[in-house]
Order: C-alpha cells, then sequence, then structure tokens
C-alpha cells in the first residue's frame, strides 16, 4: 500500500496523523450462499467497481461489521493501494476539527488534506454531533470542505467516502450509493456457513490441530433464535464454545457449548426466589443436603421398597411397596410438573446407583468415555419413545400394577439401563437421552412455574472456567463439582427439558449467576421453539397410554376384541393393546394434508397441558382410593389385627369423577391458552385450535371420567 503524497504536508507527519485511524486490512469477504448474501455481495462489486466513485451510505442493525463492507468495496477498487481511515462519528467534535483541522487553522496538514485521494470512513454517523451532519453532507456531494475557521479555503477532497449508519439520517435517504446489509435472522440460511466459518477462523488461531464439526442439529437450534447483535453476537457465541471444550478439542462441538441468551416474549415475568431469600439459596446448595438425601437415604429407600415387592405379598391389597409405587408415585409426579418440573430426576433412585456403580468403577481403573455427541437425539428420542411404549404394553398385558415382582422388575430393568450407560458414559447418559421416565419428566417439565437458569450477561462477561458446566475445583463461593450431570450450561437452556434441578451448576458459580426463578406456566412453549428431533413420538406415545388404558371403551365394540388385555391368548390380547396405542399416532398422520409438519407440532405442544391432565386423571382414582390405606395396606401381612384398627381414607366415586373433570377442565384451559399462543395469524387456525382442544377434553372426559 502506498502512502499519500498531500502538496502541503511533510509525508511522515501525515502518516503519522493519520495511523491511528487507518484500517490496514479486510476482515473476511460474506460468507453464506442465501439470496441475501449473494444480492450483498453484488452490491459491494458495483460499488467497487463504479468509475465515477460516489460515496457510499451502508446501513444496517448493529453487529453487522457494516465497516468491515466499507473495506471490501475500498480494497476492490482503484484505490486499493491507498489508505483507508475509519473514524467513529460518536466521538468526532461537532466543529469538525478532527477531520478539517485545528479551529485555528486553514485546513492544511488535516486529516483530509492528508488523506489525499484515499478513502474516508465515518462509522455511526447517525450518531454524529447535527451541527456536523451538513458539511460531511457537502463533502460527499461536492468533495469540497473548508477548515473550521472563518477565514479558511475552500478544499476539495478527491478521496472517497463511506459512511455507516444504524438508524436513518436527514439529507442522506439519497445519497451516492445505498447499500442495505440484511441481519442474520433474515439470512437464517447462511448461518451454518457463518458458524462453521468461524469455528476454522477461531481454532486457527488456538492452534488446534484441525477444526472441529458442528453438526446440523446445531445449526437448527440457533437458526430459531433471532440474534439482536448479529455477526457480533455469532462470534462471541463461538467463542464461548470454543473456550469451553479447549481442553478436549473434540471432533465435534457438542450442542450444549452454544448458548444465546433467551428469545420469547415472556422473559421478563419472572422472580428470583434466591434474590428474595438468600438463605433459601445458601440452604439448598448445601452439598451435605444432597449428599446426605441422595446416598444416604433414597438409594437404600430403593433397595427396601425392591425387597418389599420381592418378598411380600403380590397383590396391591397387602403390599405396602406396591401400594407405594401406583398409588403415591405417579400421582404425585404427575401433580409436581407443573410445580417443580424435573425434580424427581435430581434425586431419582436409578441414577442415584448409576452414579454409585460409576464411582466404583472409577475406582477400579473403568474411565468412562465421553458422551457421543451430535444426533444423539435423533436416534435417543425414539429408543426412548419405544421404550416407553413397551412399558405401557408391559403395564396392561402384564397388569403390572397388581402385580409386586413385575413392578420390582420395571424398576430394575430402568436401574440397570442406568448402571450400564454410568459405566459406559461420563456423567447421567441414561438420563438425558435413553431413560423413558427421563424423557416423560423432560417433556412436562416445560409446563413448571420453576425455573434454574443462569445470566447470560454474567456468564459470558466473568466467567472463564464454566466450572458449571464442566466441573473443576472451587473458586471463590463456588464448590469443587464435576459439573452439570446432564452435561448443559445454566445459561444455554432454552427450555426445562434438560435441566433436573439439582443445583450443581448453582454450587460451582462463583458469580452468583445462578437463579431460582418463578415464571408463568408453559413459558417453554413459544412459537420461536426448536422442538427436539423426536419429541414428537414421546408425546404420541404418552396419549397413546390414555386411548390403552381406556381401549376397552374405544375397541371393544369389535368383533374379536379380547374380553380383557390380562387374560386370554397374547396375540389378541396384544394386537388390541398395540392398535389402542397408536390410535393418537394414526390420528396424527392422518392430519399431514392439514398443515405442515412444524405446524402439527406446534399443535401438539399446545395439546401438552390436556395431555397431562388426562395422565392424572387416569391415576387418581388410584391415588384417591387407594393411598389413603397404605398404613394397614403395609402392616396387614405383618400384624392384620392391628392393621385393621389403623385410620386409613378413600374417596368418595362421585368425588374421583368430579375431581377427574376439574383435572380435564384444567387441562383443557391451558391448552387453549397455549393454542391461542401458538396460532397462525388467520381466522381459520385461530378457530380450529380451541375447536379441537373442546373436541379433545369432551373426548377425553368421556375416556377418564364417564363409567
Amino acid at each position: 500500500m502506498s502512502s499519500p503524497s498531500p502538496a502541503t504536508a511533510d509525508s511522515t507527519a501525515c502518516l503519522l496523523k493519520l495511523a491511528p485511524f487507518v484500517q490496514g486490512r479486510v476482515r473476511r469477504g460474506i460468507v453464506g450462499s442465501s439470496r441475501y448474501a449473494q444480492r450483498l455481495r453484488d452490491d459491494i462489486r458495483k460499488a467497487a467497481a463504479d468509475p465515477l466513485a460516489p460515496p457510499v451510505l451502508i446501513s444496517g442493525e448493529p453487529g453487522l461489521e457494516k465497516d468491515n463492507i466499507a473495506a471490501l468495496i475500498h480494497f476492490g477498487s482503484r484505490r486499493r493501494t491507498r489508505l483507508l481511515v475509519r473514524f467513529n462519528g460518536a466521538l468526532l467534535r461537532p466543529d469538525g476539527s478532527d477531520l478539517f483541522g485545528p479551529a485555528s487553522g486553514q485546513g492544511e496538514g488535516s486529516v483530509l488534506d492528508c488523506l489525499g485521494d484515499g478513502s474516508l470512513l465515518i462509522d455511526q454517523v447517525d450518531l454524529v454531533d447535527p451541527e456536523l451532519l451538513p458539511a460531511l453532507l457537502e463533502l460527499a456531494r461536492t468533495g469540497k470542505w473548508r477548515g473550521p475557521s472563518e477565514s479558511a479555503p475552500v478544499h476539495h477532497f478527491s478521496g472517497r467516502v463511506f459512511f455507516t449508519a444504524e438508524a436513518p439520517v436527514p439529507g442522506f435517504e439519497g445519497l451516492g450509493a445505498q447499500i442495505r446489509v440484511p441481519p442474520l435472522r433474515v439470512r437464517r440460511k447462511d448461518l451454518g456457513e457463518w458458524l462453521r466459518y468461524g469455528v476454522r477462523q477461531r481454532t486457527r488461531k488456538l492452534g488446534w490441530k484441525q477444526p472441529p464439526e458442528v453438526s446440523e442439529t446445531v445449526v437448527k437450534r440457533l437458526q430459531t433464535y433471532d440474534f439482536p447483535n448479529n455477526l457480533r453476537e455469532l462470534d462471541g457465541l463461538i467463542a464461548r464454545a470454543l473456550r469451553q471444550c479447549s481442553a478436549q478439542q473434540p471432533a465435534e462441538l457438542p450442542e450444549d457449548v452454544f448458548w444465546t441468551g433467551p428469545s420469547h416474549r415472556y422473559q421478563g415475568l419472572r422472580f428470583d426466589l434466591w434474590r428474595w431469600k438468600p438463605m433459601l439459596r445458601d440452604l439448598m446448595r448445601s452439598p451435605r443436603l444432597w449428599n446426605g438425601l441422595l446416598f444416604g437415604l433414597v438409594s437404600w429407600v430403593f433397595v427396601l421398597v425392591n425387597l418389599w415387592l420381592w418378598l411380600g405379598p403380590q397383590d396391591r391389597a397387602s403390599n405396602g411397596g406396591l401400594n407405594l409405587f401406583w398409588t403415591w408415585w405417579w400421582p404425585l409426579i404427575l401433580l409436581g410438573y407443573p410445580l417443580v418440573g424435573r425434580l424427581w430426576c435430581s434425586f431419582c433412585p436409578f441414577m442415584v446407583w448409576g452414579e454409585i456403580v460409576q464411582r466404583l468403577g472409577r475406582r477400579l481403573g473403568l474411565k468412562p468415555r465421553p458422551w457421543p455427541r451430535g444426533d444423539t437425539d435423533r436416534w435417543g428420542a425414539p429408543v426412548l419413545a419405544a421404550g416407553f411404549a413397551a412399558i405401557l404394553l408391559w403395564e396392561d398385558l402384564a397388569d403390572l400394577p397388581n402385580t409386586a415382582r413385575l413392578s420390582s422388575c420395571l424398576l430394575l430393568l430402568i436401574t440397570a439401563g442406568a448402571v450400564v450407560c454410568s459405566l459406559l458414559f461420563e456423567k447421567r447418559f441414561w438420563c438425558r437421552y435413553l431413560c423413558p421416565v427421563g424423557g416423560m419428566n423432560g417433556l412436562f417439565a416445560k409446563l413448571s412455574i420453576l425455573e434454574l437458569r443462569a445470566q447470560v450477561g454474567t456468564c459470558s462477561g466473568s466467567c472463564s472456567t464454566y466450572a458449571c458446566f464442566k466441573g473443576g475445583p472451587a473458586e471463590g463461593e463456588g464448590m469443587a463439582t464435576g459439573g452439570c450431570p446432564v452435561g448443559t450450561h445454566p445459561a444455554h437452556l432454552a427450555d426445562n427439558r434438560n435441566c433436573v434441578l439439582c443445583l450443581t451448576c448453582a454450587q460451582a458459580c462463583p458469580h452468583r449467576s445462578v437463579q431460582l426463578r418463578l415464571r408463568p406456566p408453559a413459558a417453554d412453549i413459544q412459537r420461536s421453539m426448536a422442538p427436539p428431533a423426536g419429541e414428537t413420538g414421546l408425546i404420541l406415545v404418552l396419549a397413546g397410554g390414555v386411548t390403552l388404558t381406556y381401549w376397552s371403551k374405544l375397541l371393544g365394540w369389535l368383533p374379536l376384541a379380547p374380553l380383557s388385555l390380562q387374560s386370554g391368548p397374547l396375540l389378541p390380547r396384544l394386537a388390541f393393546a398395540s392398535l389402542a396405542l397408536a390410535l393418537p399416532a394414526a390420528a396424527f398422520l392422518a392430519t399431514r394434508w392439514l398443515a405442515v409438519p412444524l405446524r402439527r407440532q406446534r399443535v401438539l405442544y399446545g395439546l401438552l397441558p390436556l395431555l397431562w391432565a388426562l395422565l392424572l386423571a387416569r391415576y387418581l382414582p388410584l391415588g384417591m382410593v387407594e393411598a389413603g390405606q397404605l398404613l394397614p395396606v403395609s402392616l396387614t401381612p405383618l400384624a392384620p389385627d392391628l392393621a385393621a384398627t389403623l385410620p386409613g381414607w378413600s374417596a368418595d366415586p362421585h368425588v374421583i369423577t368430579f375431581c377427574q373433570s376439574l383435572v380435564v377442565l384444567v387441562g383443557v384451559v391451558g391448552s387453549w391458552v397455549l393454542q391461542r399462543r401458538l396460532r397462525q395469524a388467520d381466522r381459520w387456525r385461530w378457530l380450529l385450535g380451541p375447536l379441537l382442544v373442546l373436541g379433545l377434553g369432551a373426548g377425553g372426559r368421556w375416556l377418564v371420567a364417564l363409567p
């Protein structure tokens, strides 16, 4: 690049004057293959090739690297051997002395005088003092300028002028060439290319052997985010992701290291419980509380319950363990979803024994492997849904609620899955991807009024260790932990699906970034959400669980229908049970011609409150009739006379029917609200959603609450 040749100033002095403002090179080109990227490239080429070199106004939202576009035009033009200097419009003095020379001067030796036929870039011209705007406008239109002194002569600038702006500037509308830079949310098709380009560039600077891959799953999830700060925010996101993986340098970046700010409109309606009661935070973070609860109580209670199921009577009327499992656990866990979400998973006995075995394995020299990242959700979700379908079929065909040992086998099979996955993989791979109960918990946790989140600004600005995600030693008030057991960063969470409320992140965080917050119900379910791969199948399986329970009302009229699913030849029973289980999926597939897949998925998510209500109404009779008999049932095998004197409680059938109807009504109202939130703009879909909810609500009440 050659230096300017000013006629009235020494070349060395000019270079020293211009040096702080010189933009020496282009940071990067225009990445992407969308029509917006192609149009932007064409505009840049046209502006660079224009022989008249008119002034250029480059406008767009913050973070779009508009100054880099000016550099692309300059270094792509015939002036590429000349200097390009950049000034921040917000910092220019009102009298223009930064450009036109000191107030007492005549303009000689000023920046413009030194620049010669180079290019001048005024960044953020919309923030320039209004007193200076007319002079800049005159400079751009005619090339004429004069020093701040009233007696200063008129000078002519032979170079080119670029402006960038984030807002309209009066008088600049028809100035020269106009280039409008589209925001990143409009160019979602380009996001994958930007991500991979940014990863390649940064890993090269960091000295990685080879850049990691970025899966389409990551790209699709990030495409649902609007990126209000555009490329600047995307660069920060990539930098944080690579910092979190700097030690492992994986071949493929996991989805969990890419975390963005929340984008849905209910984000402001939050109440931080720990800020309200700081002592509650200290109590809940206590490792002694969690270790004592998990490894001192839950693990051994689970062993005792299974022994009870194996060694005690086999019917629910005489086995307290069976009563505890079916009449207490199922209704309570369903009741807990809208309140505490996936809290059960934080002290689930299946994974407690998985962690115990994992610790023993480490002591014996077994090192669990890292998770198989990438498309694990894609293949794990169907496996999870199929596992839940198998459990539902087994439950009805083998009458599990009335067979203690088979119920214990179910518990032990799930525990075996947790143990095997804990030996093979680090942390809680089973909980996140394969556990049927965990999948159901994660799905309905989206309805919860409770959430655990970290403040994105604090995490990105103050934290460099990411101990809440990766684990690490104690730092400040942060405790030594192994990191999030399900491998998520609390600032990355888009919903409650992968948060088990174990508070490991709160224990590890030294910056008090993690918050336990109340929020509106079902705040995770928004039009902008990205449904996880395969979760639709789980919703349909759970809905099939309702139709399977009441199969006789739906299919009992068919000629070959068995009298009962618990007795008789296996094949007819299995066929009708499978048919009943598949009814919701068949209905969903039959609607393919009505709407595109994403809209049908939104309809399903809008029906989640109703599905939750129907499942709860299904188990309410067990809880309201038999849960109150736990003490007499438990002592009947040991002391029948004493058991007969113990108090028991059972609800009247009319009360049960009323409660079931009330629960279904709550589900209908919740689904109606969600359908309105997720509905499309046209009136037909606005009417269709509520009508669908009312129809399914009436049918659901007929199934679960009417004889």
